[in-house]
């Protein structure tokens, strides 16, 4: 497909049926990954054998953990007899080592998502796996057996906090401190783009202490031909000096011409004027340490647990793309790699699993880039009636997340880790002076409705003191239900008493779908942090939004 009839992608969904279903052979240039794991969980837990009748845990937002049951059994079963004989046989090795337990279901289903990756992955592309030690040197043999050995370029060691104090509290460990980005590349002729970092300021001070009666700053750099002549290196002489040098004899005359070459004294070997200014930096090693992970009060903190920094992604999109080329993330996350992928004028694949995660990923991209965003499609969300029901009957936790998503409210709370509030999602809104938000709630229903419901959203809304509360529901309410809501009354703002909201408002899924939305003040409050807006044309960091 030409590049002017793309369209960047979001996906909704599992990723491995999406790479299987959607995504071509060899047409992507760069994977990154992230995959979720309980790197807290004890290894007492991560190794514990299972009986393989639990189910396999959903993998959402906020729980990154996978469980042995029939799921892994069945993945195991099809990787071992439909792939490559390398990963069949890691596999039953790593089965017959580690037994059936949590990590050995992750490296299954870690192995099945591989196998893809590596398919659409073009002859020129590379895959950066980031992980912690609690899995690497695993997914290490994974990697090896899927994309060969000799397709290893390096693993990264990210420094991504600093030293944590938990020995005074009986740890007998050092700090952990690092995660592992394992980079492989397809073959020899992919693309890399080396990239440097600062010079060391004592470095600087102990070579670069020449300078020019300008001020310019320089070394003085061998020039003599390694190897000597078995590399091939002339061999002639220079004020007075007769070496093997690197240089043929009319490059070191021009060089001489433009005193670029310097003799300390009679009889010494010359040297190269090598100018401070002229030099690149550092080049990048494997120890990335300078790349802060982020804390709360960073301007890029977004409401995500495993959220990566941006410059992290920068190097890695930087070092193993170019403009135009195709950057895939397939656990996407809060967005982190499509954003920098915009920014950077790739294009670009994300997919997730949760509703919550698409959500976050959409405000960011149209917070950050405004009009100057490039135009992409969010695939797999409910599109009609009856894809709507599907996805309540499949998860209903995916639903609510999607409908009130679809109202533009924050999700609540994620209920699996407490006790049921009757909110499911929230608003808020400015209509006086006060520079107090008033309150939406939003209830989310998926089954049978009635007018006991609504009655109970109206005490959410006494309680929580909201200016109006929303039901959402899949089935049509009944009449005693329009009843209950009508009889609330309506909400009118101080300042604009000529303006009234209904204070119980009910919508359906079809409402929705077709484009109806709550109704109050229009000088709502993002319910989402706001992302930091780019200037994508000029590659810098715009204002605060």
């Amino acid at each position: 497909m030409a590049a002017s009839d793309w369209k960047n992608k979001l996906y909704f969904g599992d990723n491995l049926d999406i790479l299987r279903d959607h995504i071509a052979s060899e047409s992507v240039d760069l994977i990154y990954l992230d995959p979720p794991f309980n790197s807290n969980a004890s290894y007492n837990v991560l190794f514990q054998e299972k009986s393989g009748e639990q189910s396999a845990a959903q993998i959402t937002a906020f729980e990154d953990s996978w469980h042995w049951g029939y799921e892994s059994e069945s993945a195991y079963q099809d990787v071992v007899a439909s792939g490559s004989r390398k990963l069949a046989d890691l596999l039953q090795a790593l089965r017959a080592f580690l037994g059936q337990n949590d990590m050995m279901a992750y490296l299954v289903m870690m192995a099945q998502r591989l196998v893809e990756l590596h398919r659409v992955l073009k002859p020129t592309g590379s895959i950066y796996l980031h992980c912690d030690p609690t899995a690497s040197h695993y997914l290490k043999l994974l990697m090896d057996a899927v994309m060969g050995w000799r397709a290893f370029r390096n693993e990264i060691v990210w420094k991504r906090s600093d030293a944590k104090g938990d020995t005074g509290q009986g740890a007998r460990h050092f700090g952990r401190v690092n995660d592992t980005i394992l980079f492989y590349a397809k073959s020899e002729d992919s693309t890399f783009n080396p990239m440097y970092g600062p010079l060391d300021a004592g470095y600087v001070d102990r070579f670069y202490r020449y300078a020019d009666p300008d001020g310019r700053r320089f070394k003085l750099d061998n020039m003599l031909g390694p190897g000597g002549a078995a590399k091939g290196n002339p061999y002639y002489e220079v004020m007075e000096v007769s070496r093997h040098w690197r240089y043929s004899r009319e490059n070191m005359r021009h060089l001489i011409e433009e005193g670029r070459v310097v003799q300390t004294k009679p009889g010494t070997v010359p040297m190269y004027k090598r100018y401070l200014d002229e030099s690149k930096g550092t080049p990048l090693s494997t120890n990335w340490s300078d790349i802060s992970l982020l804390r709360g009060w960073s301007h890029e903190k977004l409401p995500y647990p495993t959220q990566k920094p941006e410059a992290l992604l920068e190097r890695i999109i930087t070092a193993s793309s170019n403009e135009g080329d195709i950057v895939l993330d397939p656990f996407c996350g809060c967005g982190t790699t499509i954003a920098v992928a915009e920014r950077l004028k790739r294009r670009w694949i994300g997919i997730d699993i949760t509703h919550l995660a698409i959500a976050l990923m959409r405000r960011r991209l149209e917070d950050t880039f405004k009009g100057d965003l490039t135009p992409y499609e969010v695939l797999g969300q409910p599109m009609d009636l009856e894809s709507a029901r599907a996805l309540a009957e499949q998860n209903r936790h995916q639903f609510e997340w999607w409908a009130v998503d679809m109202v533009d409210a924050h999700p609540a709370q994620d209920k699996r880790k407490g006790a049921d509030s009757g909110i499911d999602g929230v608003m808020r809104f400015f209509d006086d002076n006060s520079g107090q938000a008033k309150l939406v709630v939003v209830q989310v229903k998926s089954g049978g409705v009635n007018a006991s419901q609504i009655r109970d959203l109206k005490g959410v809304v006494e309680r929580e003191k909201a200016a109006i509360g929303v039901f959402v529901t899949l089935e049509e309410p009944t009449r005693p239900m329009v009843q209950e809501a009508v009889a609330a009354g309506f909400y009118v703002p101080e300042l604009f008493p000529d303006h009234k909201y209904p204070r119980i408002q009910i919508l359906t899924v079809k409402d929705l779908l077709d484009g109806k939305r709550p109704e109050y003040p229009t000088t709502a409050v993002s319910t989402f942090k706001k992302a930091k807006r780019y200037r994508k044309s000029e590659g810098e960091q715009g204002n605060l939004v």
